[in-house]
């Protein structure tokens, strides 16, 4: 036997064994054809990673594609580049920092004016694991972003989406939501040692919180509101992690990354079936692994956290106040 064949054997195993891991880690595709011509999307957070190719995947079926994002540079490209491969001239770019509360009312304010109506708002923009920055308004930034900012949108286009029905909230959370826990004395990081893991972590439990207390909320006015779990993708959300910032672990460990990573057009399938799908009409307060639901952490189905975050959420942001009252020292917008 020549001696070659054994190794060349095990090697072909080993190539395919990692292949058909890579395609299983993946997912598959958006199973579902559906087609939205003449309804309106808003994506948070286009411009780059899962977003960007969310709002690709829905300009291919037709829709009026809002990317909001913070970056106008990178945000205009991004609806250059998707009008160019669609050939779907309804794709635009608009100023969102999720950051701000006055970027964000000022956002939903044009869009109440300008848009005759939003079918599907995807809430996608988040930040991961940063060091210890606070947003405009004094909020931590991982729950500022990831969780108030994208709180307090969804409720001041709540009324659009009533107007739009049936529409649909596709809210990106993530597995991390798992160990995360609400601290409601110290929401903030202000009195413990900071832990961005940890924040990023009840960032996205507070973001499956919101989904099923929303959906509670908006029942009978055909509104749905859903959560998931796209997937771990190479985009720039981890640019914070020890990986992205060592070169020895890049190295040493981008084999196992690739393997145990998805491609961000993989990545936003979950998004557009959640977005798309006619077997999904009606399907609210859900939480989704990819493709297919799943029960997320049991701190996650819990009524009673869910309406105290509420609560404090609302306060937090000034979401009854009347405009021109201060939330965190800033004046809300009129």
């Amino acid at each position: 036997m020549n001696r070659y064949v054994v190794p060349l054997s095990v090697l072909g195993t080993a190539v395919g064994g990692a292949v058909l891991l890579k395609d299983y880690v993946g997912g598959g595709v958006c199973p579902s054809k559906a087609t939205i011509p003449g309804k309106t999307v808003i994506v948070t957070g286009a411009n780059t990673g899962i977003g960007k190719h969310t709002a690709l995947e829905l300009a291919k079926r037709g829709g009026n594609i809002i990317l909001a994002c913070r970056d106008m540079e990178k945000c205009e490209a991004a609806a250059k580049d998707i009008r160019g491969e669609t050939l779907n001239h309804r794709v635009s770019a608009r100023h969102l920092d999720l950051s701000s509360l006055k970027s964000i009312r000022e956002f939903a304010k044009k869009i109440i004016a300008e848009e005759e109506r939003v079918d599907i708002l995807v809430n996608n923009a988040a930040v991961m694991r940063c060091p210890h920055w606070s947003t405009e308004d004094g909020f931590e930034m991982q729950f500022g972003v990831n969780y108030l900012g994208h709180f307090l949108l969804t409720n001041l286009l709540l009324d659009k989406l009533k107007a739009s029905a049936p529409s649909r909230i596709i809210n990106l959370s993530s597995l991390a939501h798992v160990v995360g826990h609400i601290d409601f004395d110290d929401l903030n990081w202000e009195q413990k040692k900071y832990d961005t893991k940890a924040a990023y972590c009840q960032s996205k439990l507070a973001v499956v919180l919101f989904t099923k207390e929303l959906s509670r909320r908006l029942q009978g006015t055909g509104v749905t509101a859903n959560a998931l779990h796209p997937g771990v993708a190479r985009t720039e959300l981890g640019r914070h992690t020890a990986m992205h910032k060592s070169s020895l672990s890049s190295v040493t460990l981008g084999p196992i990354f690739w393997l145990l990573v998805k491609s961000p057009q993989l990545a936003a399938q979950p998004s557009t079936y959640l977005a798309v799908a006619k077997e999904l009409e009606g399907v609210s307060g859900k939480y989704f692994s990819g493709l297919k639901e799943q029960t997320p952490a049991p701190e996650a189905e819990d009524e009673a956290v869910a309406r105290r975050l509420w609560d404090e959420s609302a306060r937090l942001v000034g979401l009854n106040m009347p405009p021109g009252s201060s939330v965190g020292g800033q004046p809300l917008a009129k």
